[in-house]
């Protein structure tokens, strides 16, 4: 089983959208059962809470089904759990490693990292785009989803 951890700021945007969006992508490909999907924040500022009503907005507009989320913050215990850590944009990337340490094991890479135009996933928290956002979560799964078949990280 694949297990991977979704990483941004706060877990109340971005990692919950990717989290559900592939959970999603999965059912539909009917593999769900060979993966094992989570997301969690860097900061604290968020822990317990729901998920923002825009990324809300937007799965339930693309009729993807999200649970009950609630933020929870990254552990240095994650790095042992996950197979993937993957987040968000750059910052995501630092604090990661600043909670888990060194990445002895190649496990932590930036979503879009594993498509043709690598770059970051800005923060829909302080763009208000929450569309432009699902649409570089969709490329980027795409792309690992891709990177899966093909076997290589």
């Amino acid at each position: 089983m694949t297990k991977i951890l979704f990483v941004c700021l706060g877990n109340i945007c971005r990692s919950p959208m990717a989290e559900y969006i592939l959970k999603d992508m999965l059912e539909k490909q009917q593999i769900k059962d060979q993966f094992h999907i989570e997301s969690a924040a860097t900061s604290s500022e968020e822990i317990g809470n729901g998920m923002h009503y825009g990324a809300k907005n937007k799965l339930e507009q693309m009729h993807i089904k999200y649970g009950n989320h609630r933020a929870r913050q990254l552990t240095k215990k994650d790095y042992e759990k996950f197979d993937y850590i993957i987040g968000m944009d750059e910052a995501n990337i630092r604090n990661i490693k600043r909670i888990v340490g060194q990445d002895k094991e190649n496990k932590i890479y930036r979503l879009l990292d594993f498509t043709k135009n690598p770059r970051d996933i800005a923060d829909p928290w302080y763009t208000g785009n929450f569309d432009k956002t699902y649409d570089d979560i969709i490329e980027g799964l795409n792309g690992f989803m891709q990177n899966q078949k093909e076997g290589k990280d």
